[in-house]
């Protein structure tokens, strides 16, 4: 979620190219990316990581999602505004670059991931093929994530979102709050929440049938966490993990138990498709060592090469 650190060994030496026999002739499929909190679509890392993907895919089109195109106003949009508005205008967006009208890949970072699953749950044209997501927060955060000693813009957000998370206020115009999901407080998250418990489908009478068919149709849906994740709470999260409601008072301090994936309701009772895109075996679980966002390529580099820049 804070701004990302590419984690890039040494040890790799010289990147590894693909051997001309192996290249297509056609052009590969274009990518999408989507920025975490704290980062813009022009950053220093971004442009890194385009780098990085076009010395896998030679000659591949990268379009980078950007809510404003003044960077600093993009990187306040990670902090400030209503997700829902921001997804219908990358919708637009994207429906306005003729080089994705074919379809094309995507990759999320951090909350971009649960963003451009929106995307595909919500509107889907042009349509995803396959989508990977890093350290993103599907089943929401329980929660507010540290931001770093002098990033201003972030403690306001963290303390104005710790003071009212379900207030009206805070669910319309800070975009944490907005994935916020604690389990103490379920009842009033499904009440007030306009974002994650909508595209998780968890509110009965406010189910979307067209969510499950759209997600399912992807081609892979590939779930990155980070092992020692302490942004992401529960960690759990980018692979649809989420705590459990605490028990009823015993006179001990409560459990905090995690409910997986498959354990889930929205996967049981296929609210979203997640299901049916697993027992296709189209589900990909992946985990990268170390803190949140904290990619080695040598983790990261085996997924662009096998889920970005197929055949258009």
């Amino acid at each position: 979620m804070c701004r990302y650190l590419f984690v890039l060994a040494s040890a790799l030496g010289v990147l590894a190219r693909p051997t001309q026999d192996v290249l297509s002739l056609a052009a590969p499929r274009p990518l999408v990316i989507w920025h975490g909190m704290g980062d813009s679509y022009a950053s220093s890392g971004m442009q890194q990581v385009q780098s990085r993907i076009v010395d896998v895919h030679p000659k591949i089109f990268i379009h980078n999602v950007y809510i404003d195109p003044d960077v600093k106003e993009d990187e306040r949009a990670g902090f400030y505004g209503n997700i829902n508005e921001q997804i219908e205008q990358v919708a637009q967006q994207l429906q306005n670059v003729s080089e994705l009208s074919g379809g094309f890949d995507a990759i999320g970072f951090s909350q971009g991931g649960q963003f451009l699953r929106a995307f595909v749950e919500r509107h889907n044209v042009p349509p995803v093929r396959n989508l990977i997501t890093f350290g993103s927060q599907h089943m929401g955060v329980a929660d507010i994530a540290a931001c770093k000693p002098y990033d201003l813009l972030c403690q306001l957000a963290r303390i104005a979102a710790r003071v009212g998370v379900y207030s009206e206020w805070a669910q319309r115009n800070l975009v944490q709050a907005q994935y916020f999901r604690d389990p103490s407080q379920l009842p009033r998250y499904l009440e007030v929440n306009r974002f994650l418990a909508d595209i998780n489908n968890e509110v009965p009478a406010a189910r979307n049938a067209t969510y499950a068919p759209r997600l399912s149709a992807l081609e892979h849906l590939v779930l990155v966490g980070f092992a020692r994740d302490r942004t992401v709470v529960p960690k759990e999260s980018p692979w649809f993990g989420s705590w459990a409601p605490p028990a009823e008072e015993d006179g001990r301090a409560p459990q905090k138990t995690i409910v997986l994936m498959r354990e889930q309701p929205l996967y049981i009772e296929d609210w979203i498709g997640l299901r049916a895109l697993d027992e296709a075996g189209r589900v990909v679980l992946a985990i990268c060592p170390g803190e949140h966002m904290e990619l080695a390529f040598v983790c990261w580099q085996p997924l662009i090469e096998r889920y970005v820049g197929g055949p258009a």
